[in-house]
């Protein structure tokens, strides 16, 4: 096999240091109170003592409520593992050290790690089938569950060097491995994710065959009839009514085959990851074709405003092209996350900044709108409008969006820079100190920044000697009056300031090159690079065919999508505002509301029974990601505009 890797390569995330004012503070509050949080309630809903139930050190007759309990532990212990290098803590490795033992006691000999079975291997959960594998095709997610313990094993060694989890996961990899392959088990994930953990612990070990596994999952996806679901729906139609059709986990057709974005919109993203990773390895040119095409799909007809995908509840899945609704919108905190995880390996395989401006617009609006400033509540969906009868939760029945926001934040760091050769890419705008290892030399880069608030960025280059490099600073696509990179979204108005970058003090004229300013010269130490993006508040139209946002308007300022909610704005119903596009509008920061932010004012109508009233009532919209952290209220993205 002549395999290889992304020619763009992140840096280690113990290299990057976050000390800004906006994702600092939110990085340590998921390790003081979010992480501490989630523990909790896996312990209180028995997530945590179903490893002992497993392990036969406690019978007390319960069992899991659904069969992928086990992985919200698994991702809970990733996201503690990563936070670990941010925040050295003995108490919570002590913790982590007790509960790994657990959960290497509920391992059966052959490496099976699977607690609703192992509990009762007479009746297990009822989406588990009565043997192993036999539901795997669709909801069982034994596999799923796996995939997170091999990624949980592989936080942990990283964090630690400790390798006891790691071995646990190495077992059940084994397992997988042993079952399943040409001529053994040719049955697909029913929930995409093991494909990536197995990519992941082919790169940790170097061990084909974690690797050989894990394509074997991707091509057989449409070559194989993995199961008659339409058996299974009438034995167990309240669990499988949504997943009545192969689209719902993208098994309609052969990967090679797909051109569109359908289906459960976690799977499909956790997948199209996947496939990014083989692609990078493999080269595989069907491989590529294919997922330029879904992505496309996605940016150009399948993608909020906000970054979020997966418009319909029904299966919490893509809807037809263009059908993006506002109230109905389900944008699950996970499909964000899994948006990012795919955008940032497609920019790591073509160099390309429109995958980062994706990536960022998610982050910053539909990935954290999921979790409450505190860290303590969460959504699951993400509507871009609300009657105010949408709450965040402390916990869901269903956890897997709090148990991903813990596991994603402390990766933040490694999205910043990526590197290639002798070309240092700035993807993020973070206040950060960097350590950078490039031909055997060290190169810090400190970022200061009031990002996203402002759009200017000092970059200082520290290094020992003298050094030719090629410092890529990306420009984002907004900068560019391109909202995103399709015609799905516009801006009303085009913006002409005009972005500038002086280094040393001296003004530079430069070029953008797939969305980056490449500085190639003979840096020194103590050189610095001075970015402004200017940030004026735009106005954001839709594609004609986005029948919810006919007449409507959207209000941004940098990376960050605005929404208006009742409990700002008195008077009418904000769903009666008509903002008129030569309303003034007026940007203010403001330390007292909502641990402090950016704020949009201006005046706006409102329309009563058709008709417009000249009486003017003051706007206030916050960013919406910061929406219903004060109690219930109305709120909305899309304003009408005529």
């Amino acid at each position: 096999m002549n395999s290889s890797d992304y020619a763009i390569h992140p840096i280690s995330l113990t290299q990057v240091r976050i000390n800004d004012k906006f994702w600092a503070p939110r990085i340590e509050i998921n390790h003081l109170i979010t992480i501490p949080h989630a523990f909790k309630k896996c312990e209180k809903t028995g997530r945590i003592d179903n490893f002992s139930r497993a392990a036969g050190l406690l019978n007390d007759g319960k069992k899991p409520i659904f069969p992928f309990d086990d992985s919200d532990v698994f991702k809970v212990i990733e996201g503690a593992a990563y936070s670990l290098i941010h925040f050295p803590d003995p108490k919570l490795e002590e913790y982590l050290d007790n509960l790994i033992e657990k959960i290497a006691a509920a391992q059966e000999d052959d490496g099976y790690l699977y607690t609703t079975r192992t509990i009762n291997p007479g009746k297990p959960h009822v989406l588990a089938g009565k043997e192993r594998w036999e539901l795997v095709s669709i909801l069982s997610h034994e596999l799923y569950n796996m995939g997170h313990l091999i990624e949980a094993g592989i936080a942990y060694y990283k964090a630690t060097g400790k390798i006891k989890l790691l071995n646990v996961a190495i077992k059940s990899a084994d397992l997988i491995n042993r079952e399943f392959g040409p001529g053994k088990l040719e049955r697909i994930p029913g929930h995409q994710e093991i494909e990536i953990a197995l990519i992941r612990l082919y790169k940790q070990t170097n061990n084909e065959k974690y690797l050989d596994i894990a394509k074997f999952f991707l091509d057989i996806r449409g070559s194989t009839e993995a199961f008659d679901f339409e058996d299974y729906l009438t034995k167990f139609k309240i669990y499988f009514e949504d997943a009545r059709s192969p689209e719902y986990n993208q098994s309609h057709k052969k990967i090679i085959e797909q051109d569109e974005a359908v289906g459960h919109a976690v799977r499909a993203a956790y997948m199209y990851s996947a496939i990014t990773d083989i692609i990078s390895i493999y080269n595989d040119s069907k491989y590529k074709t294919s997922i330029d095409l879904i992505w496309d799909n996605v940016v150009s007809k399948k993608l909020y405003i906000t970054g979020g995908i997966g418009a319909r509840t029904e299966g919490e899945s893509f809807g037809k092209n263009y059908d993006l609704p506002n109230f109905e919108a389900y944008a699950e905190t996970c499909a964000a996350i899994a948006n990012i995880f795919w955008n940032y390996r497609l920019f790591l395989l073509y160099g390309d900044a429109k995958y980062i401006d994706i990536l960022e617009r998610a982050l910053y609006n539909g990935f954290l709108s999921g979790v409450s400033l505190d860290g303590k509540k969460f959504f699951y969906i993400n509507p871009l409008a609300s009657k105010g009868n949408v709450d965040r939760r402390s916990w869901w029945k269903c956890p897997c969006c709090p148990t991903n926001i813990v596991r994603f934040i402390p990766q933040i760091p490694n999205y910043i820079y990526s590197i290639k050769e002798k070309t240092i890419f700035i993807n993020l705008f973070i206040g950060s100190v960097a350590t950078i290892l490039l031909e055997n030399m060290k190169i810090s880069i400190t970022q200061k920044t009031d990002y996203p608030w402002e759009g200017n960025v000092k970059f200082t280059i520290s290094l020992p000697q003298m050094r030719e490099l090629i410092i890529a600073i990306r420009i984002p696509g907004w900068a560019q009056n391109r909202p995103e990179p399709s015609d799905l979204y516009y801006y009303l108005k085009s913006n002409d300031l005009e972005v500038s970058i002086v280094i040393n003090n001296k003004l530079v004229d430069f070029e953008i090159e797939k969305g980056y300013v490449k500085i190639q010269r003979a840096w020194r130490d103590n050189d610095t690079i001075e970015l402004n993006i200017p940030m004026p508040i735009r106005r954001v139209l839709s594609h004609e065919k986005v029948e919810d946002n006919a007449k409507k308007v959207a209000i941004e300022r940098g990376p960050i999508v605005y929404c208006s909610e009742s409990i700002d704005n008195k008077g009418d119903s904000i769903f009666n505002l008509l903002l008129k596009d030569t309303a003034e509008l007026k940007a203010e920061y403001r330390d007292d509301i909502l641990n402090g932010l950016v704020i949009i004012t201006g005046d706006i109508n409102c329309v009563k029974e058709s008709k417009i009233e000249h009486k003017k009532q003051n706007l206030k919209q916050i960013p919406y990601y910061a929406w219903a952290n004060r109690g219930r209220s109305e709120m909305i993205v899309w304003l009408a505009r005529e």
